[in-house]
């Protein structure tokens, strides 16, 4: 007898509202904003991370995934803009999952996910090495807000909780049958 993973609710939800809601378009390009300046951010923390998108400037690359859409434009700052719908893309990256619940599953794991890749290759590479090598120390940026003691106690908690959310997603996966 097949045992049902707990997590396929959550897939039947997450396919129910992907093609039942759709948020508006200032909406949409409100949150894209605000990813922008949060990848910005992270950038700006690593300085070969700009100058290898400096050496990209101009370039666009688009992220896909289901019916969302994200492009980037590079800048001479060597950091990243939106850039406008009618602007045609240098790279595409498709995500080929289209389970939000996997998606998460192999993030939590570690693993990257499977993407069609499409355009030029150098700066395919390029975003691989961003991928590989950028990361977002958020401790750092609640230390300064909180102090340090509190935001190690936090980034604790939070490396348990994720260990723990890991864990049960990979014994759900085991389960499968």
């Amino acid at each position: 007898m097949a045992t049902q993973s707990p997590f396929s609710f959550l897939e039947d939800v997450f396919q129910q509202l992907g093609t039942t809601l759709q948020p508006p378009a200032w909406a949409v390009e409100e949150a894209q904003r605000r990813i922008v300046l949060l990848l910005n951010h992270v950038l700006m923390q690593e300085p070969e991370a700009m100058a290898r998108l400096v050496r990209q400037k101009g370039r666009v690359v688009l992220f896909h995934w289901r019916q969302f859409h994200f492009k980037l434009l590079l800048t001479p700052a060597g950091l990243l803009d939106l850039a406008g719908a009618d602007v045609p893309s240098d790279l595409t990256l498709s995500v080929t999952e289209e389970s939000p619940v996997a998606l998460v599953q192999s993030a939590l794991s570690g693993a990257k996910p499977a993407v069609r890749i499409e355009g030029d290759v150098q700066l395919a590479a390029e975003v691989n090495w961003l991928v590989d090598h950028v990361r977002w120390d958020i401790e750092e940026d609640l230390a300064r807000i909180i102090g340090d003691a509190p935001a190690h106690a936090l980034g604790q908690a939070a490396r348990r909780v994720a260990e723990a959310v890991r864990q049960l997603l990979s014994r759900s996966a085991g389960g499968k049958a």
